[in-house]
């Protein structure tokens, strides 16, 4: 019986640790300019695509000089360290996001975004909502929902 148990902690956590590296350990911005993603982490790597300035990617790994990445659309790819900054955007992946001066549903619009435009995180998420900031400085709240990269 010992046995039993003891082999089912060693397989509750073996599947907990292979769990815990498909949940993101953290969110990061692609830098000022674009930047080459390759299927390898590698320059020799195959290019897969250029990612814009400021497209909000999930951390999966780290490995040396280069990152293991998630993109919007759920893609992986590798991308060197120096080329991701801490600050965070988000994408709107609603058709629209309404953005309102205050964190609830009855409160004023402040602006609308569409779809795939990149707003920066101006506060962490509280709940249901997040404040946002367009690069033409107008603010506000908008649900968590609307939005991808937290």
């Amino acid at each position: 019986m010992r046995l039993i148990s003891r082999l089912s902690t060693l397989v509750f956590l073996g599947l907990s640790s292979v769990s815990g590296l498909s949940h993101a350990l953290e969110f990061r911005s692609i830098g000022a300019t674009p930047v080459i993603m390759y299927d390898a982490p590698s320059a020799r790597g195959m290019k897969v695509y250029v990612a814009p300035a400021g497209m909000p990617v999930e951390v999966i790994l780290t490995s040396g000089a280069w990152c293991r990445v998630r993109d919007m659309s759920g893609d992986l790819s590798w991308v060197e360290a120096k080329d991701l900054i801490t600050r965070r955007n988000l994408i709107v992946k609603a058709a629209t996001a309404r953005i309102r001066v205050a964190a609830e549903e009855s409160a004023a619009m402040v602006f609308s975004a569409d779809k795939h435009v990149l707003l920066e995180m101006a506060e962490p998420a509280i709940g249901a909502w997040v404040k946002v900031k367009h690069r033409d400085g107008q603010a506000g709240f908008v649900r968590t929902s609307e939005v991808w990269g937290l």
